[in-house]
């Protein structure tokens, strides 16, 4: 058989999405392992979002990761849901099975619980405070419960958003969950062992701003981690480094969600390693 010019099509479909760094890690990974693939960032308007998704599989694409405002709206596109996305109500990642049939997964809470199990953190009967009740704390939150954590404390400022998420939390897994509302310089509860920061608060260009808190209820036995990946070392995490805490930057967490995509649509193991030191660079270039 002759050489096959046609590339393997990924990318990522959102708006906007000209500040979404997942391209580079990707097409890193693609290149180190000799993959004819490519990862394109892609605008799609929610007005445009169905002809798009036409167009996945119109282009034989292998798959797309959403980000806002498609990762709940991809819903009613898809074929099947994992367990996990289907508790949380939001995909991330769409993949195209060898039969045409769409697959969605959410790699966000799963590259958290990653990247804490790579710094030497299990989750098991563990308490985990999460700052904040959008997106990125419902991945968590769920994938959090799903890994053993017995207990997920959400601490939010809108009530009726942290309530739901609690009550999602106690209803479709097995963890206790409770609501705490977000009131200024807020006392970290006493029983966390676990605390993130699933807020954007610290993310560059506003980046020397941290979560109004009272630091100093911040324990040397805790785990502190950040979603923020752009910078890595973050406001919130220097005060926690300052107090004991082990900490766990959002840079971790954003390669393993990628290293979970580039699995999900190649079937080979990723460079995990490669991808995350491709970001590092990239943040710091």
């Amino acid at each position: 058989m002759g050489k096959n010019y046609r590339a393997e099509l990924t990318g990522v479909f959102g708006d906007p999405v000209e500040d979404n760094p997942t391209g580079v890690m990707e097409e890193a990974a693609y290149e180190a392992l000799g993959l004819n693939f490519r990862y394109i960032t892609m605008k799609v308007t929610p007005e445009d979002f169905p002809d798009a998704m036409r167009a996945v599989r119109a282009l034989h694409m292998r798959g797309v990761n959403l980000t806002m405002p498609h990762k709940i709206t991809v819903i009613p596109y898809l074929d099947e849901l994992s367990k996990a996305a289907a508790i949380i109500g939001a995909v991330n990642t769409v993949v195209v099975r060898e039969d045409g049939t769409l697959f969605g997964e959410n790699t966000d809470g799963k590259g958290f619980v990653e990247a804490l199990s790579n710094a030497g953190e299990e989750l098991s009967g563990k308490t985990v405070t999460i700052l904040g009740a959008g997106g990125a704390a419902r991945a968590i939150a769920v994938e959090c419960a799903l890994a053993g954590a017995g207990k997920v404390n959400i601490i939010n400022r809108t009530p009726e958003k942290g309530e739901e998420l609690a009550e999602l939390v106690r209803g479709k897994t097995k963890a206790a969950s409770v609501f705490i509302p977000w009131s200024e310089k807020l006392s970290v509860p006493a029983d966390t062992d676990i605390l993130i920061n699933a807020t954007s608060i610290g993310l560059a260009p506003q980046d020397g701003q941290k979560p109004d808190l009272n630091y100093d209820t911040i324990l040397p036995t805790m785990t502190v981690c950040d979603v923020v990946f752009n910078p890595a070392v973050t406001p919130f995490l220097t005060e926690a480094a300052g107090r004991g805490a082990k900490t766990v930057t959002g840079l971790g967490m954003l390669a393993c969600q990628g290293a979970r995509n580039f699995t999900l649509w190649t079937g080979a193991e990723a460079p995990l390693a490669l991808m995350e030191e491709k970001l590092r660079q990239e943040f710091e270039g």
